[in-house]
């Protein structure tokens, strides 16, 4: 079950200034994360304070903290659109680095969520009626929404797939960019232990990690795409 704060009761009053403030301050922090994603690729430059990621678990973290603040405002003119710029901003940023997948599906399982109830206009989890939605889904994804919606479900469960489907996807969710000779060393001492006839457990081990994230890849935005196929009637995907 994904962890998000309570929303408040009753949305923002659109146009106020309380709403224009949150936004803003989502605005600004969604910016600051694009900037410390292009310092990743950027030398050095004292003049620049922004510091850049090192790995993708920093990435989600950031975005994990986002996805609170607007989930936390109660406001669908506020939380549709912000998640889905943050689902886009996301299959950009995973793409360059190494896979996190305790990070990754944490942040996916949020958005799940998000994007479930919204659908929904109900708490997948608790059945109660989301701030907004006291008069009915009117006030919630609009078709152009929902297909947009599909489009980055669609693009983002391939890519995770690709992603995770390979031995780099298991281990630490630390990822450095800088390559370790103690990580080639202990690859070396692998294909020894295997050449003595050692390390099967280690191995039956890694399989079966391999075959758990794998199946976690599989599940992404399930509960989404069961509301996109209430709301679509077409089954929520265009293709699987």
């Amino acid at each position: 079950m994904a962890s998000l704060p309570q929303p408040r009761r009753k949305p923002l009053n659109p146009g106020g200034s309380k709403e224009d403030q949150v936004r803003r301050e989502l605005e600004e922090t969604l910016l600051n994360i694009s900037r410390r994603y292009v310092k990743k690729f950027s030398g050095p430059d004292p003049a620049n304070t922004v510091v850049g990621f090192t790995n993708f678990t920093e990435v989600a973290d950031g975005l994990s903290e986002v996805v609170d603040t607007v989930w936390r405002s109660g406001t669908p003119i506020l939380q549709i659109p912000f998640l889905l710029k943050i689902c886009g901003d996301f299959t950009q940023y995973v793409r360059s680095f190494p896979p996190a997948p305790k990070a990754t599906f944490q942040l996916l399982n949020k958005i799940d969520h998000c994007f479930a109830s919204l659908l929904s206009g109900k708490d997948i989890a608790t059945q109660e009626t989301l701030p907004g939605f006291e008069n009915g889904l009117r006030g919630g994804m609009t078709t152009t929404d929902m297909v947009r919606c599909r489009s980055l479900v669609e693009q983002t469960r391939v890519l995770i797939v690709e992603i995770m489907s390979n031995e780099r996807s298991v281990g630490s969710d630390v990822d450095s960019d800088d390559y370790d000779e103690d990580e080639d060393e202990s690859e070396d001492d692998d294909e020894f232990k295997e050449s003595r006839g050692g390390g099967g457990d280690d191995d039956d081990e890694q399989d079966d990690e391999l075959a758990s994230v794998r199946l976690d890849a599989a599940r992404v935005f399930e509960n989404t795409i069961v509301q996109l196929g209430n709301r679509l009637g077409d089954g929520g995907l265009l293709s699987t």
